[in-house]
């Protein structure tokens, strides 16, 4: 395992369901990163904002925006990161997509579906919980909504990292700064929480609040409002020394989801 990995977080402002303007500010923002990284995340639904117009938006597992996604992997040499509507068959999800450098990819699917929009209406539900893997870190990934299910987050497989994706509305942020918080408290890992800034097409603002929290709990990045591209090492000894200085995690009661 590296003790250090560096991640770069990008909160930026959407364009309405316009894949090629978001997939050319997005290289735009990435190309100018002026430093090697390991790891590059998105917002969730990058390439088209939290648009419910599924027919028209979504796309395959070899479509455009994975198609750039490998492009930029590779080119960067790193691992990218980022949710978009995929139709998978005849049923559509919220994918969370892992692209690697020589263009391996590793997708989970958003579990809870937000149920005050059409989101559980349109999408079919993931049923797994997934770890990747970088650099021998284990990485947990979400999407937005399944940050208000302790259970679901909770850390039974000793990962590292929880990263959380989102488009998390102002009007509930502090629920978003809040809960990020507790999920790193409780589960003794880092947690990185990349959500959007700007207004969509519903006139709902995102003001972003990106977050890069510490394993016991202490605020390493936060920005409001304004885009930003953010890059940071992560340290596995802090990850360890919070762990034994605070041995909690090994309390944890075990569990098993029932299908």
């Amino acid at each position: 395992m590296d003790t250090k990995i560096k991640i770069t977080l990008i909160q930026s402002h959407l364009f309405w369901e316009d894949t090629k303007k978001n997939l050319l500010n997005f290289e735009s923002k990435i190309l100018n990163i002026n430093q090697k990284t390991d790891l590059i995340i998105l917002p969730e639904m990058f390439n088209t904002g939290y648009s419910m117009n599924i027919e028209k938006l979504a796309e395959g597992m070899h479509g455009t925006s994975i198609n750039w996604m490998k492009k930029i992997a590779h080119k960067l040499d790193c691992t990218l990161a980022g949710s978009i509507l995929i139709k998978d068959k005849s049923q559509y999800f919220n994918r969370f997509l892992w692209v690697n450098a020589n263009g391996h990819i590793e997708f989970y699917d958003k579990k809870h579906l937000f149920n005050l929009n059409e989101e559980s209406e349109v999408f079919e539900a993931g049923t797994e919980k997934k770890i990747f893997q970088l650099k021998g870190w284990k990485i947990c990934p979400l999407i937005c909504f399944d940050l208000r299910f302790p259970v679901w987050c909770r850390n039974q497989e000793d990962y590292d990292l929880l990263i959380v994706i989102a488009s998390w509305p102002e009007s509930r942020i502090e629920h978003w700064r809040t809960l990020l918080t507790a999920r790193a408290i409780e589960n003794q890992s880092y947690v990185i929480g990349v959500s959007r800034v700007g207004e969509d097409a519903n006139n709902v603002y995102y003001s972003g609040d990106s977050m890069i929290i510490h394993p016991f709990g202490n605020i390493l990045f936060q920005k409001k409002d304004e885009e930003d591209v953010y890059t940071l090492n992560l340290n596995h000894e802090e990850i360890q020394k919070t762990r034994k200085n605070y041995p909690f995690l090994g309390l944890r009661d075990p569990f098993e989801f029932l299908a």
